[in-house]
């Protein structure tokens, strides 16, 4: 954050408010998903909390299940709070939270990062004291005149907007990632991805995994941040922040960095590439390609991953049913794109490329037209 928004928000008066008085939280009228209708008018939100809480789309189902927009929806699960835009249905155990002044786009993502900063608090108690518990909590907020500065919110939060979007079309622009404009290898690697020959590779003869020196601490001990000397992520199960929710000191451990990472004891089982520095806490570890004389790339990584979770991150396994660690998942195989007798490498790294220019080209379009940097 830069010095003028910081100035701005040491001279911010705040007052206590008690969350009861600004929302009201409701029980939603759920239904199976087998129930929706194909289409993609409304969001079908569950209690998860992944895709912002939307398990999938749909089109219309009937008036009595139908949510109103501009609200926030409550996983009880894990207990985040997303805002809805648009009207939706929902699954069981999910809350609505209904906003009892004016919402615009601003202080919607303002009160969103409000309204999450009650998750400690409601995940210590029983889903049915939820709803007393959510109305009686205590937020803080900018306060003039013994009223919410909602003025003051706006501001703020225009501005802080500005800032990230000049970041990021820096980040773009240094990375190469404002060209979106496909080469044409990329195109043809696009193209050649429905014809080109696939073939199967078992994962032990492509990979091998990276032994490491064990962690003196456990991870409900450690920082979630990085603090001090703890400033080296940590890996573990989670497939939150690609497994990286806490934080080691560097002393005597292995630092590991452009390897894909697995968890080995977990509700889900993803791969992922990680391109920065971390080592290995507990129940994951990491693998790293054989051939030493023929690195791969990044993108040639991104791809393996993709293949690799093909394999692994699937709905059978989860902590009950567990996948195994790596003498399982090395003898499993991955189905890869061959030509001319080997794996197709030039083609991974075209294809990840232009996919990943794809995926950008609507956000560096957004920053274009919504920022103008000076030169």
């Amino acid at each position: 954050m830069n010095a003028s928004l910081n100035q701005r928000l040491e001279k911010v008066e705040w007052g206590e408010y008690k969350v009861g008085d600004l929302f009201e939280i409701k029980s939603t009228l759920s239904f199976n998903k087998n129930q929706l209708v194909s289409g993609n008018d409304y969001d079908y939100v569950t209690r998860t909390s992944l895709h912002q809480g939307v398990l999938q789309e749909t089109n219309f189902v009937n008036e009595n299940n139908l949510n109103e927009a501009n609200v926030w929806s409550l996983g009880l699960l894990q207990m985040d709070f997303f805002y809805r835009k648009r009207e939706w249905y929902a699954g069981q155990f999910v809350r609505k939270i209904i906003p009892k002044f004016s919402v615009n786009e601003n202080n919607a993502r303002f009160f969103s990062v409000i309204l999450n900063k009650l998750k400690p608090v409601l995940l210590q108690v029983l889903v049915r004291n939820v709803d007393k518990t959510f109305e009686n909590q205590i937020i803080y907020l900018p306060t003039k005149n013994h009223q919410i500065d909602f003025d003051f919110i706006d501001c703020f939060i225009s501005e802080l907007q500005l800032e990230h979007l000049s970041n990021l079309e820096v980040y773009l622009s240094s990375h190469g990632l404002d060209n979106y404009v496909l080469s044409i290898a990329e195109t043809r690697a696009l193209q050649d991805y429905k014809n080109i020959e696939w073939r199967e590779y078992k994962i032990g003869d492509l990979f091998k995994k990276i032994r490491t020196k064990k962690i003196a601490y456990k991870a409900k001990n450690l920082p979630n941040e990085a603090v001090n000397e703890f400033n080296l992520p940590g890996l573990t199960a989670s497939f939150k922040n690609q497994g990286l929710n806490y934080y080691v000191p560097r002393k005597n451990v292995t630092v590991l960095k452009n390897v894909i990472s697995i968890p080995s004891n977990s509700d889900v089982y993803r791969a992922y590439f990680q391109s920065r520095e971390f080592t290995v806490i507990s129940d994951a570890y990491a693998i790293e390609w054989n051939n030493i004389d023929a690195p791969l790339s990044t993108n040639q990584y991104l791809f393996m991953v993709m293949a690799i979770n093909k394999v692994t991150d699937l709905p059978i396994y989860s902590y009950k049913m567990k996948l195994g660690g790596w003498n399982i998942v090395k003898n499993k195989y991955i189905a890869l794109p061959h030509v001319e007798g080997n794996i197709a490498l030039n083609f991974m790294d075209n294809f990840v490329k232009a996919i990943s220019k794809l995926a950008i080209k609507d956000v560096a379009q957004y920053t274009n037209k919504h920022i103008k940097l000076p030169k």
